[in-house]
């Protein structure tokens, strides 16, 4: 089976980046805009965050106000990345046992991209439920 590599999925797409200043309310706009499920938060072109569809839901269920809150109110901090050349079953086992659904990719310290679960194809999908089906056997 052919096992994708990420520099493949993110050749020509850019990552959608924000500042950590930015309103929660742009950064929804911005995922709607864009048909994506995150926005990347960049400092001085370093990741410093991500957020997501599922943060914004999250946040209207708790009732928080999201007029004034900015992305470094409420963005994770503490974000899993992985390099172009790492394969598309690495990602998704990433995902998997982070319990996320988007990954950045990062190039010698540079934003180059991300992916998210609906960017693989159903074999890899498979392949990955094949492996954890296995190990959990044993």
């Amino acid at each position: 089976m052919e096992n994708r590599h990420l520099h493949d999925l993110i050749r020509s797409r850019a990552p959608i980046t924000m500042s950590p200043g930015d309103s929660v309310r742009d950064a929804c706009s911005k995922i709607l805009e864009h048909h994506i499920g995150c926005v990347l938060v960049t400092e001085q072109d370093q990741l410093v965050g991500i957020f997501t569809g599922r943060d914004a839901v999250k946040l209207l269920a708790a009732g928080r106000k999201r007029a004034g809150l900015t992305l470094a109110d409420v963005m994770t901090r503490r974000v899993t990345t992985l390099g172009p050349a790492a394969s598309a079953l690495e990602a998704l086992h990433c995902m998997q046992d982070g319990g996320f659904h988007h990954v950045p990719i990062v190039d010698r310290g540079r934003l180059v991209g991300v992916v998210a679960r609906r960017d693989f194809y159903g074999i890899e999908h498979a392949r990955l439920d094949e492996e954890t089906s296995y190990w959990e056997r044993i």
